[in-house]
């Protein structure tokens, strides 16, 4: 009975574990967009782009600062070599040591190092407004797939809601075809119906699984785990009722020009390339730079006359040993300026001018096209937006007489004052209804967060459908 009993635990934990495993994740539209910003893989790349514009940054600065080297040097040499005490050549192996500092720094280079370290401050600053408007497009799209996730499950929802009202309808068709107060073709009628509205479930739920996948996808988190998308609250009065409806191009344009990432990006840009111009042009004018070295040596070979023999006459050397060579008689000092002339350089001055030129025309014509292209993009989704509200105040409409239009026939068709094909209609036209207003819905909340993609608002700090 003990073991009987160990059993029966034994398999109830491993149930509660494997429940415990299969339960969903909830996820919210600000979790999800938190999600895509930690894991997407682009937007780390960038954010190291900008960590390495910062390093250049700091060498910039750092060429300000004189140019320090130091060498070192051991050798030995053998072969015919002239010894000072015998005044003769003779086969000698020795040794050198070789060391020195040598200093370097510019004083004028065409103000090479201040022109080069304000491009790269500006190429650093546009860095930046990249990254932003990187994290605008992954809450855009996150936001986007999190949206399509919503509009399908509803999609489904409503189709389900239209297959129970079928199968509702095929029991009360079957039981009248029994009594024989209706024909079998109408049994047989709405049981195609009721097969139509399965199918139809069947493509929604394709539809719903394919955007769950992309969403996860996107987010770049186990795609094994079982996830819920948590459906804000909406509130339709309130996308209807938007204060876009009322906003102007040109307000909603000139907010764009100056939120935009994008087009701070190429404006910091053009800045770069402007320098990068000036530099250029820099190459044209003489440079001078100061130098200066210190160095010594020490060889094995080397002697010192000390006097000459009492008896012989003949002079007397002495080696000088490495401290006196090295930190005192060797010891050489110099200080030095040096000026250059550029004079003739096969033109490769003046191509790199007119390339930095070209450049800058370029940017300088890039920016132009992405301010018109933002009036276009503003203006296409203004009109959409429009579009779209009137197309759910319409859809709305219909829905409330699609759904009285089909109140109506059901009452009739109990009565037997109207036909199953007729009710069957008036049921399409209300599933139909439901569908056109939940799609304009999520067009008009769709179209609202494009808008704020296009003026530069998508911060993703508290994003919602309200």
């Amino acid at each position: 009975m003990k073991k009987l009993f160990l059993l029966a635990a034994f398999f109830g934990l491993l149930l509660n574990s494997s429940t415990e495993a299969q339960q969903k994740r909830v996820i919210t539209l600000n979790e999800a967009i938190q999600l895509a910003l930690e894991n997407n893989y682009q937007l780390k790349q960038a954010e190291n782009n900008l960590d390495l514009a910062e390093y250049r940054i700091k060498s910039e600065k750092a060429d300000f600062l004189p140019s320090l080297t130091s060498s070192a040097n051991y050798s030995t040499q053998s072969g015919q070599q002239f010894v000072q005490e015998t005044l003769s050549f003779t086969d000698v192996t020795s040794s050198s040591v070789r060391g020195g500092v040598n200093a370097n720094i510019p004083i004028f280079n065409g103000f090479n190092n201040i022109l080069t370290l304000r491009s790269t401050e500006r190429s650093k600053l546009s860095s930046e407004e990249d990254l932003k408007r990187a994290k605008e497009n992954i809450i855009f799209e996150t936001a986007t797939r999190f949206l399509t996730v919503l509009l399908n499950k509803q999609q489904l929802e409503d189709a389900k809601e239209s297959l129970e009202t079928s199968l509702k309808l095929l029991e009360q068709t079957k039981a009248q075809v029994e009594v024989g107060s209706r024909p079998s073709v109408d049994l047989y009628n709405q049981e195609a119906t009721v097969a139509n509205d399965e199918f139809t479930i069947t493509q929604r739920e394709n539809a719903l699984k394919l955007a769950r996948l992309q969403l996860v996808r996107s987010l770049q988190i186990d795609p094994l785990q079982q996830y819920e998308f948590a459906v804000p609250d909406f509130n339709p009065e309130a996308a209807k009722n938007s204060a876009l409806a009322s906003q102007s191009v040109n307000n909603l344009v000139e907010e764009a020009l100056i939120n935009r990432s994008d087009i701070r990006s190429t404006e910091f840009n053009i800045q770069s390339l402007e320098y990068q111009l000036k530099l250029a042009k820099g190459t044209l004018l003489p440079s001078l730079s100061a130098s200066a070295s210190l160095s010594s040596s020490y060889s094995d070979q080397a002697t010192i006359f000390v006097g000459r023999d009492p008896v012989t006459n003949e002079a007397i050397f002495e080696k000088v040993n490495f401290s006196d060579q090295f930190f005192d008689q060797r010891v050489n000092k110099s200080l030095g300026l040096s000026l250059s002339l550029p004079i003739f350089n096969n033109w490769n001055r003046m191509t790199q001018i007119q390339s930095a030129q070209v450049n800058l025309k370029n940017a300088e014509l890039g920016l132009e096209n992405t301010k018109l292209q933002v009036i276009q993009e503003i203006t296409q989704a203004l009109n959409d937006y429009s579009s779209y509200s009137s197309q759910l105040k319409a859809a709305e409409k219909s829905l409330i007489a699609s759904e009285k239009a089909f109140e109506t026939q059901q009452e009739r068709y109990n009565v037997g004052a109207s036909t199953l094909i007729e009710l069957s209609q008036a049921q399409t036209q209300y599933f139909n209804a439901q569908s056109s207003k939940t799609s304009a819905l999520y067009n008009l909340i769709f179209q609202e967060k494009l808008l704020d993609y296009y003026v530069g608002k998508l911060t993703g700090e508290d994003i919602s459908f309200n």
